[in-house]
C-alpha cells in the first residue's frame, strides 16, 4: 500500500480511557507516552497536528460501579474524569483536546454516525433471546451476567469473557448463570438487536490490512489481525439493552443504547470537532482528506477493534479515512506480576507525584526506555532507580551541569566565541547535525525505546567531548582553546534541548530556561527572557545554535539521584499489598481449589503404588487442534518419554524448556488425540487459576531421584 510520505496533516488518537478509576504506570507505558512523544515530535518538525482523546464514560461497568458505591453513573464519570486529566496533564500529556463521550458533541456525532449507516441498510436487525432478570426487570448485558465457564469450569466467569482462561463468551454460554444485581436465576427473554455484519468488509480488511499492510505494521499487530481474519469474522452486536449511553436513535430502539465498542472510537472525531470549534478549524479535513494520515496508539487489548471493528465502520460510512498504522503496545506488568486495579497491584500516577514530586519525566524516562513494544515488558523499581542514577543523573544531567557551572565560572554565563576549530571539534558537531535525522528514524517507525536511547547517545557524545579535552585542565594553559571547547559544548547542549522535548518535556523546559531558548511547549510552566528560538531541524542545518555573546540564566540540576531508602519504600508498599491481597482472597470465593475437603483416606499400600520421579522437560509443542494440550518429551532418568499435558493455557512451550518437573511415570499409558501419553505431570493452580509447577527445586536433584 502506498504511504502517505508527505502528509498535509496528522490526526493522532490516543485510546480512550475508562472512567472507571485512576491512570497507572501501565497506560502511561502502553498508549499515552508513546502518543505523546510522536505528537511533540511532529510539532517539532513544523506539523499541522491534532492530537485527540477523552474519557469512555458509556458502558456496563459504569453502571456496576454506581450500583456498587450507591450512587449515579454520572458522580462516577466526573469524579474519575477529572482525576484521569489532571493526571494526564501533571504528565505532560499534551493532547490539543481532551474530551468526554458524555459531551452533546460526541452523542450527536454518534448518533448521526448510526443514522447514517442505519438509512445506508449496513446493519442487520435481528431478534435473539437475551438474559434478563425478572426480579430488576431488565435485560443483562454481559457484565452484569457470572456463571461457570463451560471452557475452563471457572465459577466466576463473566458474560463476555473467562478472566481465568480468556475465553470470548457470550452469556448465553455460561453454565449455571447468575444476575449480578439480584442473584436470581435470569431466564430467556427476546429482544432486538442491531449488528454490524463484518463478513461483508472479509475482502476489504484482507486487501487494506493483510496485503496493505503486511510490511510496515507491526507483527502483533499484524498477527492478531490475520488470525481474526483467517478464522473468519462474524455480525457484532452495536446495540445494548441498557439505560447508561447513547439512546438508539432509530424506531424500535427505545429502552436500547449504542454498544460501547460502536460508539468510543466515534469519540476521536467528536473530539476533533470539539476542538476546531474552539480553534476556529474546519475538522473535516483531519478525518476526511486522503492527504491526512491518521495514527492510532492502543494497547494491545484494543487491536481487533481499531482495526478491524472501527475500520469497517469508516468503510461502511463512507466519508472517512482509515488509519495508516496502529502501533499498539503490548502489556507492562509490575515486579513480576500482571498490573491489577482490582487487586492494587500499580503505580497509580497521583500517588507517584507524591512521593516523587516533580519527577514526571524520570517515570516518562523509564518507561520508555523499557516500553513492552514487541513483547509484555516489567517495571521494576530497581530498573527506575538505575534508569534515573545511572542515565538521567550520570549521563544528560551530568554533562548539562557541567556545561551550565563552566559557563558561569570562566565566563559570567556568557556564551563565548569560538576561535579556530579543530579537527575534534569538527567531527563532533557533524554528529550532533546527525542526530535530528537519527532520532526521527526511530520515532516516524514508532521505536520510541531506541529513539531515548539515541538521545541520551547526544548527552554521551557531550560527556565524551568535556572528558577528553578536558577544558578545566587547559583553562591554565590555554583560555582561547577554552572558550571554542565551551562553544562546542554548548552546542551539543541546545541540541538536547531541543531533541529532548518529545522524550523529556519538563527537562527540556528547564534546559531551554537555562540557555534562555524559546519554549516550544504551549504549556511549560517556565518563563524566561527568549533571545534565541530553535526548531527541530535546526541542528541539522544550523551552523550556530547559540551564537557567542549569547547570555544565559544561572544553572539548576535537572535530575536527582534516587536513593535505596526510597526504593524500599516502594518494595515495601507492594509487599504490603501482596500480603493484605493474600488474606482477604478467602472472601472473594477464589480459594475453593486450595482448601477443597480431603479426600478419602487411603491406605499407604496405595500410596507406595505411586511412582513419582524428578524429570526434565527437554521439548514442547502445541498438540495439533487442540487448545490446551501440549506435547512434552521428558526425561525421567529411567528414560525419556512422551507425555501429554492440558498445560498449554498457561505456559508457552518455549517457556518450559529445561523445567525440572514431578512426574507420575507408572500411570497407565493412554492416547489422548492419537498420541500416546506415558506419565503425568504434578501442577497446583495459583490465586489467579493459572497452573503452577510441583517442582522439585533444590539444586543438586537429579533425574529419576524418587519422591516419598
Amino acid at each position: 500500500m502506498t504511504q502517505n510520505t508527505h502528509p498535509s496533516r496528522y490526526t493522532i488518537t490516543a485510546a480512550l480511557p475508562y472512567t472507571n478509576g485512576p491512570i497507572h504506570i501501565g497506560h502511561l507505558a502502553g498508549v499515552y507516552v508513546p502518543a505523546d512523544i510522536y505528537s511533540r515530535y511532529l510539532r517539532l518538525k513544523g506539523n499541522d497536528v491534532a492530537f485527540v482523546c477523552g474519557s469512555d464514560e458509556h458502558g456496563v461497568a459504569i453502571s456496576m460501579k454506581a450500583k456498587k458505591e450507591g450512587v449515579t453513573p454520572k458522580e462516577v464519570i466526573d469524579k474519575y474524569h477529572g482525576i484521569i486529566k489532571k493526571s494526564f496533564a501533571d504528565f505532560g500529556i499534551s493532547f490539543d483536546n481532551y474530551s468526554r463521550t458524555s459531551a452533546e458533541v460526541h452523542h450527536k456525532t454518534a448518533s448521526d454516525f448510526f443514522q447514517k449507516m442505519y438509512d445506508q441498510g449496513d446493519f442487520i436487525e435481528e431478534e435473539t433471546e437475551q438474559l434478563y432478570d425478572d426480579e430488576a426487570k431488565q435485560f443483562l448485558a454481559d457484565r452484569f451476567v457470572i456463571g461457570t465457564c463451560p471452557k475452563c469450569g471457572n465459577e466466576e466467569a463473566y458474560g463476555d469473557q473467562c478472566e481465568r482462561c480468556g475465553s470470548s463468551l457470550n452469556a448465553t454460554d455460561l453454565i449455571n448463570p447468575k444476575s449480578t444485581i439480584t442473584g436470581t436465576i435470569p431466564s430467556l427473554k427476546k429482544t432486538k438487536h442491531w449488528f454490524l455484519p463484518l463478513d461483508r468488509y472479509e475482502a476489504f480488511l484482507k486487501e487494506w490490512i493483510l496485503e496493505g499492510h503486511r510490511s510496515d505494521w507491526k507483527p502483533n499487530v499484524y498477527g492478531q489481525c490475520k488470525s481474526w481474519i483467517d478464522d473468519g469474522l462474524k455480525p457484532r452486536a452495536v446495540t445494548r439493552d441498557l439505560d447508561w449511553g447513547i439512546p438508539v436513535p432509530v424506531k424500535g430502539g427505545e429502552g436500547k443504547v449504542l454498544y460501547v465498542w460502536f460508539d468510543a472510537p466515534i469519540g476521536y472525531i467528536s473530539s476533533t470537532k470539539e476542538w476546531a470549534e474552539r480553534e476556529g478549524k474546519d475538522w473535516k479535513p483531519y478525518w476526511m482528506d486522503q492527504s491526512t494520515k491518521l495514527v492510532h496508539f492502543i494497547g494491545k487489548d484494543n487491536i481487533v477493534f481499531h482495526c478491524i471493528v472501527f475500520p469497517s465502520m469508516l468503510k461502511a460510512h463512507g466519508d472517512f479515512i482509515l488509519p495508516e498504522n496502529v502501533p499498539a503496545n503490548e502489556f507492562l506488568n509490575l515486579e513480576g506480576n500482571k498490573l491489577s486495579t482490582s487487586k492494587n497491584w500499580a503505580v497509580w500516577l497521583h500517588e507517584y507525584l507524591e512521593e516523587f514530586p516533580d519527577m514526571q519525566d524520570v517515570l516518562r524516562y523509564a518507561l520508555t526506555a523499557n516500553a513492552p513494544e514487541t513483547k509484555d515488558n516489567d517495571f521494576t523499581w530497581k530498573d527506575f532507580q538505575a534508569r534515573n542514577n545511572n542515565e538521567l543523573v550520570a549521563i544528560f544531567g551530568n554533562f548539562v551541569n557541567r556545561v551550565a557551572v563552566l559557563t558561569q565560572k570562566y565566563y559570567n554565563g556568557v556564551v563565548p566565541a569560538p576561535n579556530v576549530f579543530s579537527e575534534v571539534d569538527i567531527e563532533t558537531l557533524e554528529a550532533l547535525k546527525g542526530f535530528p535525522e537519527i532520532l526521527s528514524n526511530s520515532l516516524e517507525r514508532y521505536r520510541f525505546r531506541e529513539g531515548s536511547q539515541e538521545l541520551m547517545n547526544l548527552a554521551r557524545l557531550g560527556n565524551k567531548y568535556l572528558a577528553d579535552e578536558e577544558p578545566w585542565k587547559l583553562i591554565k594553559t590555554d583560555e582561547e582553546r577554552v572558550k571554542t571547547i565551551m562553544y562546542v559544548a554548548l552546542q551539543i547542549a541546545t541540541g538536547l534541548a531541543v531533541l529532548s522535548e518529545p522524550f523529556l518535556p519538563f527537562t527540556s523546559a528547564k534546559l531551554k530556561g537555562i540557555l534562555r531558548l524559546a519554549q516550544n511547549d504551549q504549556n511549560s510552566v517556565i518563563s524566561s527572557a527568549v533571545e534565541k528560538s530553535i526548531n527541530w531541524d535546526d541542528i541539522a542545518s544550523e551552523d550556530i545554535l547559540l551564537p557567542g555573546g549569547h547570555q544565559l540564566n544561572p544553572g539548576e540540576l535537572l535530575f536527582r539521584k534516587i536513593e535505596d531508602e526510597e526504593i524500599q519504600k516502594q518494595l515495601d508498599k507492594l509487599e504490603a499489598t501482596k500480603k493484605s491481597n493474600a488474606e482477604t482472597t478467602p472472601s472473594i470465593g477464589t480459594t475453593e481449589k486450595e482448601i477443597m475437603p480431603q479426600k478419602e483416606t487411603i491406605a499407604y499400600e496405595d500410596f507406595a503404588k505411586m511412582d513419582m520421579r524428578v524429570g526434565t522437560i527437554l521439548e514442547a509443542e502445541k498438540m495439533p487442534k487442540a487448545d490446551k494440550l501440549l506435547v512434552l518429551k521428558i526425561d525421567t532418568g529411567l528414560d525419556t518419554r512422551t507425555i501429554v499435558s492440558g498445560i498449554a493455557e498457561s505456559f508457552k512451550p518455549e517457556e518450559i524448556i529445561g523445567k525440572k518437573v514431578t512426574v507420575l511415570v507408572n500411570l497407565a499409558p493412554r492416547k489422548l488425540r492419537g498420541v500416546e501419553s506415558e506419565g503425568m505431570i504434578l501442577m497446583t493452580e495459583n490465586q489467579e487459576g493459572k497452573l503452577v509447577f510441583m517442582n522439585p527445586d533444590e539444586d543438586g536433584v537429579n533425574n529419576g531421584e524418587g519422591i516419598s
